[in-house]
């Protein structure tokens, strides 16, 4: 499984010294985060009713969530990545919807098509399943270019455009896609323009030992089946917007956001790379790092939270050197290198 561990972190480490007054009001909390605590801790508890472990990536997809992004889980068939979005689904309170890709899905079998009124002599749009706050793509690298390309509107502008009329989506609008990075027959590479509209590419691991032993006993207890039913809604469509109000208010020194512009700017200097993020890896990084930051209780950004976010930000939107490939390294690798060579603000 991904080690997704926190780095350890003082908050004493990330500000500069002071003393009297100013120190008090640099450590006083600026937003009572105590709501979100409880919101994401109900989430948690329905998600253990069905799943073994996965902490980690429960608290990325709960922090994508937060940060208005899409997530794309990329794992081989059976570790749970379509039940964890599933259920994550079923634990809000708003409309959810799942496409299965496959290589003969259109344009149409996903944003809808106009339909003729013989009655009225017009024609009437009825939408397609991606009219839904969750929306579920199952394998979506089995589609072909034609169908990506029609989610490349929806997914950055929240809209799709159909004979010259603007459908705006419902918010939350949030895509949570699937795919299987080992079966290559009959799949499509995403193109990076696709790819840039991901918030985070998640890599969801094997379970360890103690885990998978505990969904043996599950399974062999008769809990193997369990209904899905027993995940309840605990967060409404208005609870979410307001979360997500409250984590646009995190507060963020200007020391980090140039952190942050460095960062990624590295990547587009890097000699082992093809390809550099873009300006919204940035923005996707800013986000992230304040969804987290709230998460995990507190109202300020810290350096420890961008690194944490780097790899599964970036490691989509950077393509390796040919020469790094044959060398064996990872796009996670050289996340690294960079994270290691810029100098962290303190």
């Amino acid at each position: 499984m991904e080690n997704n561990s926190p780095l350890p972190f003082s908050a004493a480490d990330d500000a500069a010294p002071e003393t009297g007054a100013a120190a008090t009001s640099a450590f006083a909390p600026r937003t009572d985060l105590s709501g979100l605590s409880r919101h994401a801790e109900a989430i948690r508890q329905e998600l253990s009713k069905i799943i073994v472990g996965q902490h980690a990536l429960a608290e990325l997809l709960l922090t994508a969530i937060l940060a208005d992004g899409h997530v794309l889980l990329e794992g081989v068939p059976g570790v749970a990545k379509t039940l964890t979005a599933k259920l994550l689904a079923r634990t809000l309170a708003v409309s959810f919807s799942r496409l299965q890709f496959t290589p003969d899905l259109m344009p149409s079998d996903v944003l809808g098509t106009s339909v003729f009124l013989p009655n009225k002599s017009e024609f009437e749009f009825r939408p397609g399943p991606i009219f839904a706050s969750i929306v579920l793509i199952d394998e979506i690298n089995r589609a072909p270019a034609k169908t990506q390309s029609a989610l490349f509107e929806v997914m950055e502008e929240r809209q799709i455009t159909q004979d010259g009329t603007r459908y705006p989506m419902t918010d939350p609008f949030v895509v949570l896609a699937t795919q299987n990075p080992i079966e290559q027959e009959g799949t499509y590479r995403l193109p990076e323009a696709q790819l840039d509209r991901f918030l985070f590419k998640l890599n969801v691991g094997y379970p360890t030992l103690e885990e998978e032993v505990a969904i043996l006993q599950g399974h062999h207890s008769g809990l193997g089946g369990t209904s899905l039913e027993r995940v309840q809604a605990v967060l409404t469509a208005d609870d979410l917007r307001q979360l997500r109000a409250q984590v646009q208010r995190q507060h963020v020194e200007p020391k980090l956001l140039e952190y942050i512009a460095r960062l990624v700017g590295q990547t587009r200097a890097h000699k082992g790379l093809y390809l550099g993020a873009s300006p919204r890896a940035s923005l996707s990084l800013l986000n992230g790092a304040k969804a987290l930051a709230a998460l995990r209780g507190r109202d300020f950004v810290t350096p420890e939270d961008v690194q944490y976010l780097a790899p599964h930000v970036l490691r989509h939107r950077i393509l390796l050197t040919p020469e790094r490939e044959m060398e064996g390294h990872t796009a996670d690798d050289v996340v690294q290198q960079i994270v290691q060579q810029i100098e962290v603000p303190r």
